[in-house]
């Protein structure tokens, strides 16, 4: 009996020790929403990008009403049509909505000009806050940073670990490096 509480004692003596020789662990989360409306350069980015969608949603605008125009026409006028031309227009308005298509898909597609002229604009704003982000957390001690505007849902945080204003002073402060 005496051999089993030594045992047991000597388990939870050596447990007790590993737990505590365990780094701890310190969260601190961030509202990259918050931060992001902060930052002049991010709503100069978000304008040029709004307004290079407003000059390509102008385009595409032209296009559909064309191919809607031309659409119209060929069925009012199909009944009077030769068999040829009827063709011919049937080519012209499939060629016209692929035109459709592609621009679309060009611009406004995964791989598109849009995602393409985003990146460029708000990579470098990303890089800045990511920086800023490293810098309060090894200031703070804090191990892990959650973004609670993410797709990573925060339930809960206590404020004193929000660390949302301090990443936006050094942004403001420009001493991220």
């Amino acid at each position: 009996m005496k051999a089993i509480n030594l045992i047991l004692s000597l388990i939870i003596f050596l447990s007790i020790t590993l737990y505590a020789q365990q780094p701890q662990l310190k969260v601190g989360v961030v509202d990259s929403e918050i931060i992001l409306s902060q930052l002049p350069e991010y709503k100069k980015a978000q304008d040029q990008l709004n307004e290079i969608v407003k000059k390509w949603q102008a385009e595409l605008d032209s296009l559909s009403m064309e191919y809607q125009e031309r659409l119209e026409n060929y069925r009012k006028q199909e009944a009077m049509m030769t068999d040829d031309v009827k063709l011919k227009e049937q080519q012209e308005i499939m060629k016209l909505e692929q035109e459709i298509y592609t621009f679309r898909q060009r611009k406004f597609g995964q791989q598109g000009d849009f995602a393409m002229e985003q990146e460029k604009l708000l990579s470098p704003i990303k890089q800045n806050i990511i920086k800023a982000i490293e810098k309060v957390a090894k200031e703070e001690k804090v191990t892990l940073v959650l973004d609670k505007a993410g797709e990573v849902v925060v339930l809960y945080s206590d404020p004193s670990y929000d660390l949302t204003f301090k990443v936006l002073d050094q942004l403001r402060r420009g001493k991220v490096k």
